[in-house]
């Protein structure tokens, strides 16, 4: 054996075996783009992916964890029975619950998670350092088409697909296997199918039911394990347990594309990563709820407290004021959520509002604010709803209706401020440069600027920041106020939703008391009440028929709304002569710039799934994430030509 064949026999073992297909009779790997999509499953379904923490250079922190996969800390401290302000070990194993699915088109199941590029980030080296091997590059480049992997941009937000599965429900897996739920896991030295089923407390058989026979397997590939009960209330021996040494090595990434890398190679990969978080935060219906109490009981104590309670909220962080036992307890009570923002104090936003001045006011009651060199967006408001806040206090202790939101398509909250002497709330939001969305299609010049791509790449921002409140929030979060005005653009026309004073957390309420802005409300909810989802999914699509023709969701003084035109005149026909129909309907601007008809036309279709009269057969968000990623396709192939449109109005025939 020559010197060279070791090393790379070496090598060779290291490289990353491809996921495998649930309930396969041989051991070929199936695809190095997931679990393949099962007939006999149903979806989309709870999963769980086996996640070490502090490795790959993401801190030991559930917050950390959670911005990683989209999820709240809230629910990855709910699935392994821990306190939400607990410290994970270096290395310890926590579940990370996924919401896994199929999207339409997919040959592959998985849950789509959204990492934004930073410094130095690649495809490859974010699957095999911060995600851990659990899922891998070529998934990354199917699911993501409109990016060029050499060509990625600190900033891009990308899709990462974890790998997932969901139960089978034919009679053989279930009498083989009985999960309730599938964990994703990578294979670690040492692993055997044996160990982990001890480590999981289920049967060897199950394993080589799900994957295939051991061989099959090497090192770092994903393979799937049973759940046997849910969790919290079960939780396998892994999640409780480290290395003996408390200090496990990070799984090391597997090769990169077009490369050989060495074990030594990869492991300056890992040491020199610089990972940044670039994940942002907002506070909710809850947080705005507890601000209002806490302002409530500031002002019953004044009396015997005076300056010192409002000094210890409006002067510094939670937990430092010197205040008595009542305050501590309160600080207590909402310490939980509060912990990460800033408290400003009153004298600083009237400072940087000219004292609320008009000339400050950007719309309804936000004000632009301009504090120490920074701009902030300001909103001043108040509350009264201390008695909906006790039952939401109760059953956040119980870990059941708490919830925390994250995501860089939803703006910022950089802090707040209470005026205990006039009851006045403030939410400091990041200030969004651009606007909003409604301002840029109905000013003509303004239009000129959003072409096709950015107008598609607003699509997609919006659907991205939807389909993490609907899928991994914890309990869902419905917007509720969905339209073209709550969508911002920041500097580089990528879009973020704002004002979530409507939205509502559950799914499948009722309510009798009807809000909500004409030409985007859904027809289910407008006539029985019915809050879900899928009501959002309904306004997302009027905001598409507005991106594509440029005009208002309600067309006149008659409260046509947009959406029956596009009924109308869109819709119904051949499907042969959609795009002919598209052409003759879009927005002139866009028609002046060519832009590729079938990926208008793809659009469209999806604005009129979105708008379907049943709820149940509108698509899910992860669906239409999936579909218009696809549609940014046509550029790839777009010859430049455009249908033909005559001085009417009308398509000519070509």
């Amino acid at each position: 054996m020559g010197p060279l064949a070791l090393p790379l026999l070496l090598c060779l073992c290291l490289l990353p075996t491809p996921a495998r297909s649930q309930n396969r009779t041989t051991a070929t790997p199936a695809s190095v783009e997931g679990f393949n999509c099962s007939a006999s499953s149903t979806y989309p379904c709870q999963a769980y992916a086996l996640y070490r923490a502090g490795l790959g250079g993401v801190p030991a922190d559930l917050a950390a964890m959670g911005d990683i996969f989209g999820v709240s800390r809230f629910t990855i401290a709910h699935a392994n029975n821990l306190s939400t302000t607990s410290t994970p070990a270096q290395g310890q194993p926590l579940l990370v619950p996924l919401q896994c699915g199929c999207p339409s088109g997919s040959p592959n199941a998985f849950a789509p998670t959204q990492n934004q590029i930073a410094s130095g980030d690649t495809f490859w080296i974010v699957s095999t350092t911060k995600l851990q091997n659990l899922t891998q590059y070529q998934a990354v480049e199917r699911v993501n088409p409109a990016l060029v992997p050499t060509k990625l941009e600190v900033g891009d937000m990308v899709t990462f697909p974890v790998f997932c599965q969901c139960p089978s429900s034919s009679p053989a897996a279930a009498a083989n296997n009985n999960a309730t739920a599938l964990v994703t896991y990578v294979m670690q030295p040492g692993d055997t199918y044996a160990s982990i089923a001890a480590d999981f407390a289920v049967d060897a058989r199950s394993l080589v039911s799900l994957n295939g026979p051991e061989q099959g397997t090497q090192l770092f590939s994903e393979i799937l394990v049973p759940l046997r009960q849910q969790v919290p209330q079960w939780l396998p021996p892994i999640v409780l347990r480290t290395n003996a040494s408390g200090a496990p090595a990070s799984p090391p990434p597997s090769a990169a594309p077009g490369t050989n890398a060495t074990t030594s190679d990869r492991d300056g990969v890992v040491t020199g990563l610089a990972v940044g978080l670039g994940v942002v935060g907002a506070l909710w219906l809850l947080q705005m709820l507890l601000l209002a109490c806490l302002w409530r009981r500031l002002r019953a104590n004044k009396g015997r407290r005076g300056d010192q309670v409002a000094g210890g909220v409006e002067g510094g962080r939670f937990g430092k004021s010197g205040s008595g036992g009542g305050e501590r307890f309160l600080v207590g009570d909402i310490s939980e959520w509060l912990d990460k923002y800033r408290v400003f104090k009153v004298e600083e936003l009237e400072r940087g509002t000219g004292g609320f001045d008009d000339a400050h006011l950007i719309q309804g009651s936000v004000y632009k604010a301009d504090i120490d060199g920074e701009v902030y967006a300001v909103k001043k408001m108040k509350w009264d709803a201390c008695e909906e806040l006790k039952i939401l206090q109760k059953t956040c202790k119980e870990k059941k209706n708490c919830f925390q939101v994250n995501h860089s398509n939803l703006v910022k909250l950089e802090g707040f401020c209470i005026n205990a002497s006039t009851g006045d709330c403030y939410l400091v939001y990041e200030y969004v440069e651009n606007g909003s969305l409604d301002l840029w299609l109905l000013d003509r010049g303004r239009a000129r600027r959003l072409n096709w791509r950015s107008r598609l790449h607003i699509a997609l921002d919006l659907a991205h920041g939807l389909q993490y409140i609907h899928e991994h929030t914890w309990p869902r979060v419905v917007h509720k106020d969905i339209k073209s005005s709550n969508v911002l653009l920041d500097a580089r026309l990528r879009a973020k939703i704002a004002n979530f004073g409507l939205a509502k957390t559950g799914h499948n309420a009722v309510t009798t008391h009807i809000v909500g802005t004409q030409g985007y409300i859904a027809p289910e909810y407008l006539a029985d009440g019915l809050v879900t989802t899928k009501m959002d999914v309904f306004a997302y699509g009027v905001v598409l028929l507005e991106l594509v023709s440029g005009r208002e969701a309600v067309l006149d003084e008659s409260g046509e709304p947009l959406w029956a035109d596009a009924e109308e005149r869109v819709f119904r026909g051949r499907e042969d002569r959609m795009e002919a129909r598209v052409a003759a309907w879009m927005d002139p601007v866009l028609a002046e710039q060519t832009c590729p008809p079938g990926s208008v036309a793809s659009v469209v279709g999806v604005a009129r799934a979105c708008l379907h009269r049943d709820p149940a057969k509108r698509p899910s968000m992860v669906d239409v994430a999936y579909t218009l990623s696809k549609a940014d396709e046509h550029f790839a192939d777009y010859s430049g030509e455009s249908l033909p449109v005559d001085s009417s109005g009308e398509v000519t025939a070509r």
